[in-house]
């Protein structure tokens, strides 16, 4: 048996149906953080478990659901509203923790982004994620593109699971990372602050994507031209263009990203220039 964890925040347009990916699933909790649109009715119309937390941070949250919910089964599976499962795969996932050995604590899957209509396997930053893991054996840390930190092995997968992160449209998905971009910023600026954390052995010689990515992410913040450096990694070194007009759309959206990114850091390094220090 699995249960399954999803965070919400006005989430009516997509929650449905990502819980319809979950069918085969009996335990499934939705953890909301205030929605104010039909979240919670069509959740519990659903036969889910709706919790209710105010919103902290995103690894905060995850956390307090981990701790706040009565899950009934051992394993954990973690989807956002806009993510589905593709047929049949619940049962798969069941099968697979089924039949693992005692020091795997989990498991690591791939996600296929999706932009106007189209897979984008070469545009995507971040392939992998860890979103099935054993009860009281994963927490989060970082509050902003939080990182899983599991306590013992992690196996990969053969499976995916979809996300449509334009499933609301284009200006949400801008609003949204304009706010993710200050967010990031005031991390990053935080992280600046408390001397240097990351590892360039660990950026490239980490057995885990996840730890890699993020050594690898916190030393790109030292790098000067980000943007540009950006779109020319997705453009020429991932392939961006292979994915038709909608990776170069992409690329050209994340390049965005990271030069929001950087203004918001240089407006918060200017604050702190300009706060008198007794």
């Amino acid at each position: 048996m699995i249960s399954a964890l999803i965070l919400t925040h006005n989430e009516a347009t997509d929650l449905p149906g990502c819980l319809r990916s979950l069918i085969g699933c009996t335990d499934i909790h939705v953890f909301d953080s205030g929605s104010d649109d039909d979240t919670c009715r069509i959740a519990r119309e659903a036969g889910a478990h709706v919790f209710f937390h105010p919103f902290e941070g995103y690894a905060a949250q995850r956390n307090a659901a981990l701790r706040i919910c009565p899950f009934q089964s051992e394993w954990i599976l973690v989807l956002d509203a806009d993510e589905r499962l593709p047929d049949g795969l619940i049962k798969l996932l069941q099968q697979t923790v089924a039949a693992a050995s005692p020091e795997t604590a989990g498991f690591r899957m791939r996600r296929r982004d999706h932009f106007e209509g189209r897979w984008l396997k070469h545009a995507q930053l971040t392939p992998t994620y860890v979103r099935l893991f054993r009860k009281g054996r994963a927490r989060y840390h970082r509050e902003i593109n939080e990182v899983i930190e599991v306590e013992g092995i992690v196996a990969d997968l053969p499976y995916h699971f979809d996300h449509h992160p334009f499933s609301k449209g284009l200006a949400h998905w801008l609003r949204r990372h304009i706010a993710y971009a200050e967010r990031e910023a005031a991390q990053w600026h935080a992280e600046r602050a408390g001397g240097p954390r990351f590892s360039l052995y660990m950026a490239l010689f980490s057995t885990d994507p996840q730890q890699r990515r993020f050594h690898q992410k916190g030393l790109f913040y030292r790098l000067p031209f980000r943007p540009v450096i950006k779109w020319c990694y997705m453009m020429f070194v991932r392939g961006a263009f292979l994915d038709g007009s909608a990776g170069i759309r992409y690329a050209r959206l994340q390049a965005l990203y990271e030069s929001w990114i950087v203004d918001f850091a240089r407006e918060y390094r200017r604050k702190n220039e300009q706060t008198p220090h007794y």
